[in-house]
């Protein structure tokens, strides 16, 4: 079963271009051989690393979308490892990455987008405006009238002198 791959090397910076190119079609060689299929390849040119790789502060970047069996990836993997001119490789499994994109797509275009929900529905009602419910007690019209409960009064504690 065939799955999408995204293969990104980087090619030492003193490599020529002819070099670089024949490198990359060595690999495209290798897939199309292997039953895969290149989907894209993107040479994205001469960048900075991020941290200094086997000496080399830059490098060639190539990134390859393919689709291919398991298999396949091993080997090309085991290739860019004992390849001279690669200083580093990373291969990530995109199918998995694009269905749970599509399903978080579905998943918004299904639901009601907040902006279109009115205003009002939108806010929490203060727990002062909620409505108050009519208690069975009859409520007192004065403040003489109303019951006054005690306040429990803490005792403070002496205070020890030296």
């Amino acid at each position: 079963m065939n799955r999408t791959y995204e293969i990104m090397f980087i090619v030492r910076p003193d490599v020529e271009e002819a070099d670089l190119d024949k490198l990359v079609e060595g690999f495209q060689k290798n897939i199309t051989d292997g039953n895969g299929e290149v989907k894209s390849i993107e040479k994205m040119g001469r960048r900075r690393l991020a941290y200094t790789v086997r000496k080399f502060n830059d490098g060639f970047y190539v990134l390859m979308n393919i689709a291919a069996e398991g298999q396949l990836i091993t080997e090309i993997e085991r290739r860019l490892r004992v390849s001279e001119p690669v200083i580093k490789f990373i291969t990530v499994r995109m199918d998995e990455e694009e269905k749970r994109l599509a399903k978080i797509k579905a998943h918004r275009d299904t639901h009601v987008k907040r902006s279109a929900i009115p205003q009002q529905i939108q806010q929490p009602v203060p727990a002062a405006a909620a409505p108050v419910e009519a208690s069975a007690e009859p409520v007192a019209e004065t403040p003489a009238e109303a019951p006054v409960a005690a306040a429990p009064v803490a005792e403070a504690e002496p205070v020890a002198t030296v």
